[in-house]
């Protein structure tokens, strides 16, 4: 009986542990999903975690954009070295601002255009210089980056934690853009696939027609859209309109007179070098140029022939002239009631055409020393200072601006009657206007200043003197190097 009792229980035991196995699952149990966390006081909600970015989108702040991000070089110091010119006096005025949104230190050195130059050279030679930004005029800029002295921006731009969100580089003006800071494209200095950018413009211009609204309305003439009008219209005030110039130009010797002459160049199809660096200034477009600008300088005030930029502008503000053709900064100083007796008497257009649109490209740029120490609170400043919002600052107190958002801004093309004309002039803009090589220099004043001032004067005529200045352009650019045939 006992015996029968004990396989009994064995079977039920196997039994058992049979039901078990059979009721296991074919794999492994999933984990336990964690508890999510319920939103508190201590886990805000995303609107209040961030702020608000372009177009609504939430921004973190420690996002580009964000207040922490743009304040993450708090303490930096930066050393930028300015031009002492109109433009960047004003943007001078909103440097406080940009140190209160980051923190950032800036101390500007202003420089007289004169010493500029050979300044900003002196301190990027060195392994640690005192700059960290600096403003050129724009034919310096292959020469700044041949020596090194310059950071390609594409670093920066190239990192999308440095960028403003909404800095948008395409809303600059196209030619204003290539002109200040593009450098190894076409010719060297042009736009091309091989390009780099080294700086953004700032303080860049173009050329336009500024008139006196009310002698033409009194006389009811014409503006003029071409240069033959606008020589005939020059000449007809002249000697009908007692005590006022039918124009006004610059006219000294040296870089003065040859920016003048660079004005009429363009619009007559002519430029300094073909594509291989052949001087042509001496073909018809640079010889009629001459003369169309030996024209303007006998409608001018007395005196002309030694007058630089500030004097033609001043002629035409004290109304002793009633056009003048030359950089479109002469808009903002036509309202400034400490330059001028002509406020609300100035009309803007196009600047004429001859046988073709082009308007010049000057001015500066803006970029980061290749020895700075702070570069990227530097590339921040640059953006900060040519961004869209601190344009229409920069508008409003009379700078010199780069978007073409800023440009066609309806309120203000209502109060800045020369901002529409701009937007069509820049389109014709040329970034070719002069060659922007380290020859530049060479070629410039000694040469063609000296040889259009002798023609200007009347020491000879304006083929001989274009012959005589083609000669020594060719001299100088075989010495360094453009011609592979020359021998010294």
């Amino acid at each position: 009986m006992m015996q029968k009792n004990k396989w009994f229980l064995l079977l039920t035991i196997i039994l058992s542990l049979l039901l078990v196995v059979a009721c296991q699952p074919s794999g492994p149990a999933p984990a336990e999903e964690p508890a999510q966390p319920e939103a508190g006081a201590d886990q805000p909600a995303a609107d209040e975690a961030g702020q608000e970015g372009v177009g609504g989108e939430v921004v973190s702040e420690t996002e580009p954009g964000g207040g922490d991000w743009l304040k993450r070089f708090a303490g930096t110091q930066l050393v930028v070295s300015w031009p002492s010119l109109s433009h960047f006096q004003k943007a001078g005025e909103l440097i406080p601002q940009f140190e209160e949104e980051t923190g950032i230190d800036v101390e500007v050195e202003f420089i007289d255009y004169v010493s500029l130059h050979d300044k900003q050279v002196l301190e990027m030679s060195k392994p640690e210089g005192d700059y960290d930004v600096v403003a050129w005029t724009i034919f310096w800029k292959n020469e700044y980056v041949n020596k090194g002295l310059l950071a390609p921006l594409s670093q920066f731009f190239g990192n999308p934690t440095l960028v403003l969100p909404d800095y948008d580089p395409n809303d600059i003006v196209k030619s204003y853009l290539i002109s200040g800071s593009a450098v190894g494209g076409k010719k060297g200095y042009l736009e091309g696939v091989t390009q780099a950018m080294y700086g953004v413009p700032f303080g860049a211009e173009t050329s336009i027609l500024a008139y006196r609204k009310d002698i033409f309305e009194e006389n009811d003439l014409k503006v003029p859209e071409t240069y033959d009008e606008m020589l005939e219209t020059a000449q007809w005030i002249t000697e009908n309109v007692d005590g006022v110039a039918g124009m006004t130009s610059r006219g000294s010797a040296g870089h003065q007179v040859v920016h003048a002459w660079l004005l009429h160049l363009s619009p007559y199809g002519g430029s300094v070098f073909d594509e291989n660096f052949n001087p042509i200034v001496n073909n018809e477009a640079g010889v009629t140029a001459a003369e169309a600008l030996k024209m303007i300088m006998a409608n001018s005030p007395p005196g002309v022939e030694a007058y630089g930029f500030g004097e033609e502008v001043n002629a035409f503000l004290q109304g002793e002239a009633a056009m003048f053709v030359d950089a479109h900064k002469i808009a903002a100083q036509s309202r400034d009631p400490n330059q001028s007796r002509v406020i609300d008497q100035v009309g803007f257009a196009l600047h004429p055409t001859a046988v073709t649109c082009g308007s010049e490209t000057g001015g500066q740029a803006m970029g980061i020393a290749a020895n700075s120490q702070n570069k990227e609170a530097a590339f921040l400043f640059i953006q900060w200072m040519t961004s869209k919002e601190t344009d229409k600052q920069l508008a409003e107190i009379g700078g010199d601006v780069i978007r073409n958002s800023t440009l066609s801004d309806p309120e203000l093309q209502a109060k800045y009657a020369e901002y529409p004309v701009l937007l069509e002039q820049l389109k014709c803009a040329n970034t070719d206007w002069r060659p922007l090589i380290p020859e530049w220099g060479a070629i410039n004043a000694p040469i063609l200043g000296v040889k259009l001032s002798e023609f200007a004067t009347d020491q000879k005529d304006a083929q001989t003197a274009l012959d005589e200045a083609a000669q020594l352009i060719q001299e100088e650019m075989a010495r360094s190097g453009y011609y592979a045939e020359y021998t010294d």
